[in-house]
């Protein structure tokens, strides 16, 4: 019988830098006016650019009919490639990923606007594509907070992990004492 420890087991429902990715949705200029926390949904989006950026995991984003509602607010614009342009309130359809099963990238972690139209539609799209979606409630936002509560818990009942973005970001860490995670730890403190 050997001495030696047990091999470390991290749980499936945690999420990884190398199974992640992050997903930015219609955080466009015309919508935030009417969002009462734009200021904090903005923060917390870019934030998630940022660790996603450090820890090397895939950012993507939408925007709903940038015609008439205009582009990505400059704050997340300037750390974002290019957008999807859409008119589906679904992500789903203009991002074009094939199943989860043939990704490595298996877990989604969504945020934007609005959680209850295309937050919540994106992420049962996703679901049902057999992707593991995150939501972190700090970095997603809705023009009333009562749609953005029931969305939510819509959300978790049909199966998505409701998080917070420091939560996302230290478990793409998973460990202390590393650059990334001084990087991290820096960004959540900012």
């Amino acid at each position: 019988m050997s001495d030696a420890p047990d091999p470390y087991f991290r749980s499936r429902e945690l999420l990884s830098r190398d199974d992640s990715r992050l997903l930015i949705v219609d955080v466009q200029e015309k919508f935030m006016p009417t969002i009462p926390v734009a200021e904090q949904l903005i923060r917390n989006c870019r934030k998630l650019l940022e660790g996603a950026k450090i820890m090397g995991v895939p950012a993507f984003a939408t925007e709903q009919y940038p015609k008439g509602l205009g582009p990505t607010v400059p704050e997340l614009a300037e750390l974002l490639g290019d957008r999807s342009a859409k008119l589906r309130f679904s992500c789903g359809e203009c991002l074009g990923w094939p199943a989860a099963s043939e990704e490595e990238r298996y877990k989604v972690v969504v945020a934007g606007i609005e959680t209850h139209v295309c937050i919540q539609q994106t992420a049962l799209d996703l679901l049902a594509a057999g992707f593991q979606v995150y939501v972190p409630a700090d970095a997603v936002a809705s023009r009333h907070k009562q749609d953005w509560r029931f969305a939510l818990e819509r959300l978790r009942d049909s199966g998505a992990t409701i998080t917070t973005m420091e939560s996302v970001l230290f478990e793409w860490a998973e460990v202390a004492g590393t650059e990334e995670f001084k990087q991290i730890s820096r960004l959540v403190r900012d």
